[in-house]
């Protein structure tokens, strides 16, 4: 069964930076694209393909950095310049999505 377990989240200033932990458990993420999403609707956000190319939501390029430790089975999302837009619950998973984790909630605010 697979567990996703998301972390990292906060309180931030506009223009601050956060970095999102995802701790991968029942799946091989060497051999599984990974990606975030946020909100309600889980808007895309990143994705991070087996072969370890990446790509992003153009609201968030330039500013997010998806990666992976495959040792670690760990995905992470480095997020700089942050902005109260992107104030969201955040969730790793694959992209076919079954179950949840309960994500990390990110506050953009001054």
């Amino acid at each position: 069964q697979v567990q996703l377990v998301e972390s990292g989240g906060g309180l931030v200033q506009p223009g601050g930076s956060l970095r999102l932990s995802c701790a991968v458990s029942g799946l091989n993420i060497s051999r599984k694209a990974m990606a975030w999403y946020r909100g309600e609707r889980a808007e895309y956000v990143s994705v991070i393909t087996s072969g370890g190319h990446t790509n992003y939501a153009d609201s968030v390029k330039g500013r997010f950095t998806i990666s992976r430790d495959v040792a670690k089975n760990m995905v992470y999302l480095q997020m700089s310049s942050l902005k109260p837009e992107d104030t969201a619950v955040y969730y790793c998973n694959t992209v076919t999505p079954d179950t949840w984790g309960q994500g990390t909630q990110v506050t953009v605010s001054s």
